[in-house]
């Protein structure tokens, strides 16, 4: 059994079409229930030399903690350690947990008793890390649990599970070290770590405040992946607009610590480059330009969260939901090809018909390009919890269906709009029917996809085409080689 973190359900596009398609997809990448906060389905690379030690990961979580996955895995393969793509083929098994959400420590805790069942041996590390007694209370036989970030305490760990026996002849590591992405796109973790107080978050509380890395760090590690075939480069952190704040925005070694130098800075090597997690600072508007010119993406990712100003002063974010309709009417305006993407949370504590009626309004103003949204819920050790009027599940549920249905119909008419359209596409899978891509308007996994099920036989992972749209559904585009 080969396990991963992000399964989703298999679904199939209902939308009609004018003519019948060649190939439909098992699955639309962005169907309604599909959760904004996983991670792709990790990569695993299966092969092993004779008498090699041999561990399994199972990475739960975010984007985020993938990264930190593949650091922990690039370490022991460094230690001459065997990577397996299942849980039998494992002497032990690593288990990456997400603790964001009550649902998430769920699902941790199901995915340590499973690779329980089907190993016997797990250690435990990430986010739920940070409660080893909420973990071993439900599973006892562990061999070790570490929180989030906590690297040697991971590898210490292995060694004494599993002794390394490194042969340095053959255990040879890749220069971008261990990835569990496609070849052709990599995340590249920015900073760790969070400096605001949002009532419903706790990932400062696990994570820290925020920490960022070495502009010329980062840099250089996006150049080692570029110089290794990777095509697409997607930014991530906590929260992307605060890069450098702690470090005063320093100059070491050429390269700036400030969120639009590094975005320019990586624009140069000739990648896409996608931005996620940008807080809408005012100063979000100086990317703009360099979108307007092709050196970033025309793509900002950001967590609105709601639109209501009492929903968002309960929730400690700011409450200037007018002010960012002006924001992003003066983005489109530099920038009219520019897609935004958010998250948004609907049934937050006090949140009354009429604010979510101001939700729905201005969400028909903003006209957003993708969206996601979450059910409130409580979180152990969130401030949020301790707030009055909890809205009922089924009025939460309610909620839920009116804001995907108005995001779903604002996205299908946003796609009809490039019927015709010739754009680019990045290959992100061929199979004998078709040619999976993704537009630049589209992230791996939580937005759609570009199907091309003619002339594609030549094409591969990582191919840059364009290609001409001539149908469009929900979520998903067709098209035809240009």
């Amino acid at each position: 059994m080969v396990y991963f973190a992000a399964q989703v359900k298999p679904f199939r596009n209902p939308f009609p079409a004018p003519r019948p398609l060649g190939y439909i997809p098992p699955m639309s990448q962005n169907p309604p229930d599909l959760r904004p906060d996983l991670a792709p389905r990790p990569v695993f690379d299966d092969s092993r030399r004779e008498g090699q030690p041999t561990i399994g990961m199972v990475s739960l979580g975010c984007p985020k903690a993938l990264v930190d996955s593949e650091r922990i895995l690039t370490r022991l393969r460094a230690e001459g350690y065997q990577i397996s793509p299942d849980y039998r083929g494992a002497e032990a098994v690593i288990v990456n947990t997400c603790g964001f959400l009550d649902s998430a420590k769920a699902e941790s805790l199901e995915a340590i008793g499973e690779a329980l069942a089907e190993n016997g041996r797990v250690i435990v590390t990430g986010c739920l890390g940070a409660e080893p007694d909420y973990i071993t209370g439900a599973h006892p036989s562990v061999l070790a649990v570490t929180g989030p970030h906590q690297y040697e305490a991971v590898l210490d760990a292995v060694h004494h599970a599993v002794p390394p026996a490194p042969d340095p002849f053959v255990d040879l590591l890749p220069a971008t070290g261990v990835k569990l992405t496609p070849r052709h796109y990599s995340y590249l973790k920015i900073s760790e770590g969070c400096n605001h107080k949002c009532r419903f978050c706790i990932i400062p509380d696990m994570r820290g405040r925020l920490a960022s890395r070495p502009a010329h760090a980062v840099i250089r590690e996006a150049e080692r992946l570029v110089e290794a075939g990777v095509r697409e480069l997607l930014v991530i952190s906590q929260d992307t607009s605060a890069y450098g704040v702690d470090l005063k925005h320093a100059t070491e070694r050429d390269h700036r610590a400030h969120i639009t130098d590094l975005a320019r800075d990586l624009g140069s090597l000739g990648a896409w480059v996608r931005l996620h997690y940008v807080y809408p600072y005012p100063h979000v508007r100086d990317l703009i330009p360099l979108m307007a010119e092709g050196l970033v993406l025309p793509y900002l990712d950001i967590p609105f969260q709601h639109a209501h100003p009492d929903t968002l002063k309960r929730m400690a974010r700011p409450a200037a939901a007018a002010k960012t309709l002006d924001e992003i009417a003066a983005w489109r305006a530099s920038c009219p090809e520019i897609t935004l993407r958010s998250t948004f949370i609907v049934g937050y504590p006090g949140e009354t018909e009429a604010e979510f009626q101001t939700l729905l309004d201005w969400l028909d103003e903003a006209q957003l390009d993708r969206v996601g949204c979450f059910q409130y819920e409580n979180v152990a050790g969130a401030r949020s919890n301790a707030l009055p009027d909890h809205v009922p599940d089924e009025v939460k549920q309610d909620r839920w269906d009116r804001f995907m249905q108005k995001a779903q119909a604002i996205s299908e008419a946003k796609l009809a709009a490039k019927v015709g359209q010739r754009i680019e596409v990045i290959v992100d899978t061929v199979d004998d029917e078709g040619a999976t891509c993704r537009t630049k308007a589209d992230a791996p996994e939580i937005d759609g996809n570009l199907f091309i099920d003619a002339d594609f036989e030549s094409l591969t992972p990582g191919d840059i085409v364009t290609v001409e749209v001539d149908e469009a559904g929900e979520y998903d585009l067709w098209g035809r080689r240009a």
